[in-house]
Parts: structure tokens; sequence; C-alpha cells
């Protein structure tokens, strides 16, 4: 008898919320945990691009004073108690067996987060 083999897991898409937050000079400065609101919740609505929303798991990292936002059907929500740089390079060492893209423009982390195997992609994939 033939084994039928488990579906591929979903990707882990891990957005960093104050880089893709920061990408549009929207006055997100005035109230940074209402921008991750609202980032968290346009996430929840169309989620990624390209991808059903049964292909993808979506962690939203933010810091500061975006703490304490709440996860939604469709996003989790993580709060770093410090970098939120530290906990996305983080997650996705942790998550090596499986594949990872990480939503970001900084450099530093790109190249931190490459080096675990993780894909990157600019913040306009999940920002009108």
């Amino acid at each position: 008898m033939t084994e039928i083999p488990p579906p591929p897991r979903p990707v882990l898409v891990i957005v960093d919320g104050a880089n893709v937050v920061g990408s549009v000079p929207d006055g997100w400065w005035r109230d940074r945990k209402g921008a991750a609101v609202r980032l968290r919740d346009r996430l929840a609505e169309h989620g990624v691009p390209g991808r059903a929303a049964d292909e993808v798991e979506i962690v939203l990292v933010v810091e500061g004073a975006a703490r304490g936002v709440e996860s939604v059907p469709g996003v989790r929500v993580e709060s770093a108690p410090g970098s939120g740089d530290d906990l996305i390079a983080a997650l996705a060492a942790a998550a090596a067996d499986r594949p990872v893209l990480v939503v970001t423009a900084d450099r530093g982390l790109r190249h931190r987060v490459t080096a675990t195997g993780a894909g990157v992609t600019g913040p306009r994939t999940v920002r009108p």
C-alpha cells in the first residue's frame, strides 16, 4: 500500500510591522499602535497577494508603541519584547524546516533571515 504524503505546510509569512508601516508616509507616527492594527486588518482581509489563505500562515511582528495589538483570525501578532528584528530572525530560524517568507525592506534583517534559508520580499507585497 502506498502511503499518501502529508500536505505541504503553509508558507510562514513574517511581516516586519514597523518596516511595512513606515514604508508609507501616511501619518503612522502619530498613532503607531493604530497603524499596526490597520496593517493587521488589511493582512487579515487581503492576505498575501498571489497566495490562497490556506497556503500561508501570517505572523505580524510589532514592537515599541505598537506592542499589545491582538491577533485576529488569519493573522497572529507577536509583540517583540525588545528588537522586532531580533524576534523576526528568531522566528525565521525556528521555522527553518518549512518555507519562510519575510516581508521587510531592512537590509540588515534581510541578510539575517536569508542566512536561515528564508526568502524575502518588500513591503509593497502587502501594502496597497
